[in-house]
């Protein structure tokens, strides 16, 4: 399962401690301009060492292609790409060896294989995103031409939260901050915050909200194609994502049909015979399939199990021992997380194009 997507597909492969990162893009459209400064520019809102609430681990995380590509255009033939891997510390993880360290994947990888890479967690370790967000990119190159743009930003941290709705930020504003919060001043209380357990040798979880804008009628299909369905598997399959809720998610469930039932108007945008709706709490998605509106939705991820504290385990034998992580670690996933959320968004919102083009179903 190291593949994603049906007809835009990207297949990753690598380890963090590894020679490289990397992947083959296939079913990317051709005669697309490759436009390298946006593509890099992408891995750097996700790459480590990029402020003093991130990992302190200094990887230029430089992208080369391999294949797919000539004359600064896609050929429609599969993309190979690789990021080498030049600032592992693998001795920092020399006492994790033997042990499970809590809430990782290093117990349930051990069981599954009967082998596991110790070193930042091998194919478990979110450096495995690096492959999302050059896939996410190369995504975004062909949706900007359609007139879709897909904005996620850091809406809470611990209990500092922003406003649910979005309208009331400019989503211009994110990358304003390395926080990515579109509000200055929460910003700067999450900022604190972030610094605050990266002291304690501690870890702190929030939410990522994501908007997507432009996004035609018809993405997405009955029953196991739903759009949320696939939005939601792609969230949930990124490192420390604990939620996913579209629309008014939970926060609906208090409100009575007649409250939240999204009405039809008629539309002049569009021309004749064209329609809107008056509110948008389902989320830009109805039975499945995307109705025009701006789909947005939200991630909750966890605390980072990785903590510079003693913790009570057990070791392979399953002795009990304890054990204290060394080396660089975010104290919070949240900033660096948005790039890769709206990667994966960015991804599933072209696939499910391309399927709109073939399948009517």
């Amino acid at each position: 399962m190291n593949t994603f997507g049906n007809i835009f597909r990207l297949t990753s492969f690598g380890e963090s401690h590894g020679k490289a990162i990397g992947g083959v893009i296939d079913g990317m459209p051709a005669g697309i301009d490759i436009d390298m400064e946006f593509i890099q520019h992408e891995l750097d809102r996700r790459r480590p060492g990029q402020s003093h609430i991130t990992t302190g681990r200094n990887e230029a995380d430089q992208v080369e292609f391999f294949s797919g590509v000539f004359e600064g255009k896609t050929t429609g033939c599969p993309i190979g790409f690789v990021v080498y891997n030049t600032n592992q510390h693998s001795h920092d993880y020399e006492n994790m060896r033997s042990l499970f360290r809590p809430s990782h994947a290093d117990f349930t990888y051990y069981n599954k294989y009967g082998v596991r890479d110790h070193r930042g967690g091998g194919r478990s370790s979110a450096r495995i995103t690096i492959s999302r967000c050059v896939g996410g990119a190369l995504a975004k190159l062909v949706l900007r031409q359609l007139g879709i743009s897909i904005y996620a930003y850091t809406s809470q941290v611990g209990a500092i939260a922003l406003d649910r709705d979005y309208h009331k930020y400019d989503l211009n504003r994110i990358d304003d901050n390395i926080v990515r919060c579109p509000d200055a001043e929460k910003a700067g209380e999450m900022e604190r915050l972030i610094a605050e357990m990266k002291a304690q040798g501690d870890t702190i979880g929030g939410v990522i909200t994501c908007v997507i804008k432009g996004c035609p009628v018809g993405l997405g299909s009955p029953e196991f194609g739903k759009l949320h369905a696939q939005l939601g598997a792609a969230m949930l399959g990124i490192n420390a994502a604990k939620g996913f809720e579209y629309g008014d998610g939970f926060d609906g469930i208090t409100s009575r049909g007649s409250e939240l039932n999204d009405v039809f108007v008629p539309s002049s945008e569009n021309g004749v015979g064209s329609v809107t709706t008056l509110t948008n709490h389902s989320g830009g998605i109805q039975g499945g399939i995307s109705n025009g509106q701006d789909i947005y939705f939200r991630v909750a991820f966890k605390p980072v199990a990785t903590i510079l504290q003693q913790q009570d385990t057990v070791d392979i034998d399953g002795n009990a021992t304890v054990v204290k992580a060394q080396g660089r670690h975010d104290p919070c996933v949240l900033p660096r997380a948005v790039p890769i959320v709206e990667a994966m968004a960015a991804m599933v919102i072209l696939d499910h194009y391309l399927l709109n083009k073939f399948i009517k179903m």
